[in-house]
């Protein structure tokens, strides 16, 4: 399969993670920040400069990680002014990744409602009311705007966010009508938060075309406690998980991406170490 990292998860040191990638044998590079700057914030002379560098070093951008839409509430509503600068920066890294030649885009949701969808009661007492169909007016005018600019975007289950598992993913492509121009991006131990069980459970939701790209990390959580821990790859809740997932990757001709998303450190605040600690766990799995 088609293995990457999302970059700055080594270094924001573009060159320096790339060297890294080399000794690893990973070919596809994930952008979010390259040097203190968001992806969507370069300047003309720095994309430039990071597209040659990924060119010359055989590195193809998997995907275009910006953190749209991260933030807004169901206060929001489209073309506000905190909407028209998430929209503003969407624009800005669609330029940019025609340029560097990414086919992915990602876009986050607003912050997460609780529960959305009640039955026997709660549907009186305890949803918030409205929240989702508020959310749906927010992500329309990116769906858009990437049909217009002929590019994917990718919606991540991100920890926080209305979409935060494959189920809500799904149902948020579905509901906008959006499958040509929307996919998920499946981040299975960010769904551990709500208790999504990432195979089989979240992977069937996203059977039929759904999935686009997919971001793999271990964690455990807990969430009476309100505490996410990041564990070494293999040694969180997911453990028993991964290799299933793989395989179901392979045996469904999984043509997208896999980004390890080195976000483990050993203790001392070294991601570069956790990487190194993690990746051949990583490629023994999902790797050919």
């Amino acid at each position: 399969m088609k293995l990457g990292v999302i970059c700055d998860g080594i270094s924001r040191d573009l060159a320096h993670a790339v060297d890294v990638m080399d000794e690893f044998g990973l070919e596809y590079a994930e952008l979010q920040f390259v040097g203190e700057t968001e992806v969507g914030d370069h300047s003309p002379a720095e994309i430039a400069e990071i597209d040659a560098l990924l060119r010359d070093r055989g590195k193809p951008v998997s995907c275009l990680s910006r953190h749209v839409f991260a933030g807004l509430t169901v206060a929001n509503v489209p073309g506000d002014a905190a909407h028209a600068a998430h929209m503003d920066a969407l624009k800005r890294v669609i330029e940019m990744a025609h340029i560097v030649g990414a086919p992915l885009v990602r876009i986050m949701t607003n912050k997460k409602e609780q529960i959305l969808w009640g039955h026997g009661g709660a549907e009186k007492w305890n949803v918030a009311h409205g929240a989702w169909d508020k959310t749906l007016p927010l992500i329309a005018p990116a769906v858009d705007l990437a049909r217009a600019e002929g590019v994917t975007l990718v919606v991540e289950t991100g920890n926080g966010t209305m979409v935060n598992s494959a189920y809500t993913a799904r149902k948020l492509i579905d509901d906008l009508g959006a499958k040509d121009v929307l996919k998920v991006l499946w981040d299975p131990a960010n769904n551990c938060w709500c208790h999504e069980r990432a195979y089989p459970d979240g992977y069937e939701e996203m059977r039929g075309g759904h999935l686009g790209h997919v971001h793999i990390k271990d964690v455990t959580v807990d969430t009476p406690r309100a505490t996410l821990t990041v564990e070494r790859m293999g040694e969180g809740q997911l453990a028993d998980q991964f290799q299933p997932m793989a395989d179901a990757l392979r045996a469904d001709d999984y043509d997208g991406v896999i980004s390890f998303e080195s976000v483990y450190h050993p203790g001392n605040g070294d991601f570069e170490a956790g990487f190194r600690a993690c990746i051949e766990t990583f490629r023994s799995i999902f790797g050919d």
